[in-house]
């Protein structure tokens, strides 16, 4: 993401649109095709993801809630890493370079750039004649030696996920004319609030201290919490057992739990909350830690030695089979 003396296309596109977030000294101005970020002794934790049109959001999609989503998703990697951002690269494949669609892009970009001090570096802009695409590569601090991976739980230790979880995939349900939209046509407010929750996730990078300082392992529910867990666990080689009763819902997937059913919720992804393993005699100050900062968490199952796949358990402690964990795009 460069910009020349005789500039083309693309780069009247970056000096318009883009060099205006890249505020990070080690963005050269956006002036080279290299950005240099300082480590000052941390580690650098990298993630990346991309939202396509058709797959992550619908073309109909507002463009400043597109631009928010494909940030947030990758700060959201890095809050469940338990790193703090330190900027991020962008790459735009673009069918055109309306000002009505870039303008609010970039502005909402921006802005949640300087809200979560997540300041762009650089980056590729490009035409494509298909669904468009926005690339983000994130970049995160941690002291030395101290990320979170997903390969430190133990047997013993307690279940914890952030906020909400199914709104998205509800929200998903409502904007394609699901049988969510359906069932709760009557309650505006609940279809916003599932439709928000889709288009703009809320990334839980307020918690990154308390994750590093308390969770054997975490990562964030982008697929489905079911099958995230079952990654979790694998990568940790346990297994888990979930008090399916438990799992957090807002009221509006409440309202909505009697017409998808438990399994809709729990694997349709989109969530973006943190999931983690939390020592026992760690979760009294997790929690505090959490209520400090204004995020809810709930406590929702126990790791357990083993290696097969998680179990879910209802109210009255009979197993439910799930037959689909998580979103696959394959």
């Amino acid at each position: 993401m460069t910009t020349s003396h005789n500039p083309s296309g693309e780069d009247s596109v970056i000096a318009r649109y883009f060099k205006p977030l890249a505020t990070d000294p080690g963005a050269l101005g956006l002036v080279d095709d290299a950005a240099v970020l300082s480590s000052s002794g941390e580690d650098i934790v990298v993630t990346t993801d991309a939202v396509v049109e058709g797959v992550h959001y619908l073309a109909t999609d507002p463009p400043d809630t597109i631009a928010r989503k494909a940030l947030r998703v990758n700060l959201s990697d890095l809050a469940a890493k338990g790193a703090r951002p330190a900027g991020f690269v962008l790459t735009l494949a673009l069918r055109s370079k309306e000002d009505a669609w870039l303008r609010p892009f970039a502005d909402a970009l921006g802005d949640d750039a300087k809200t979560f001090a997540c300041p762009l570096l650089g980056g590729d802009t490009v035409s494509t004649p298909g669904p468009q695409m926005i690339s983000i590569t994130a970049f995160g601090r941690v002291p030395r030696g101290r990320m979170v991976g997903r390969t430190g739980a133990k047997p013993g230790d307690r279940i914890l996920v952030t906020g909400t979880i199914g709104d998205a995939a509800l929200g998903l349900d409502v904007l394609t004319g699901g049988a969510v939209a359906a069932a709760l046509a009557q309650d505006r407010t609940a279809l916003d609030y599932l439709v928000g929750r889709y288009r703009v996730p809320q990334p839980r990078n307020a918690l990154a201290d308390v994750v590093r300082d308390h969770a054997s392992a975490a990562m964030d529910v982008s697929d489905g919490l079911a099958g995230d867990l079952a990654k979790l666990c694998a990568a940790s080689g346990v297994s888990a057992v979930i008090e399916a009763h438990h799992v957090p819902l807002s009221p509006a997937a409440t309202a909505a739990l009697a017409t998808v059913g438990l399994e809709k919720l729990v694997s349709g992804g989109d969530d973006y909350e943190v999931l983690c393993a939390v020592p026992e005699a760690r979760c009294a100050e997790f929690a505090r830690e959490t209520e400090r900062v204004g995020i809810a968490v709930t406590t929702i199952g126990t790791i357990i030695a083993g290696s097969e796949s998680p179990r879910w358990l209802d109210a009255q402690g009979s197993q439910i089979a799930l037959r689909r964990l998580s979103y696959s795009h394959f």
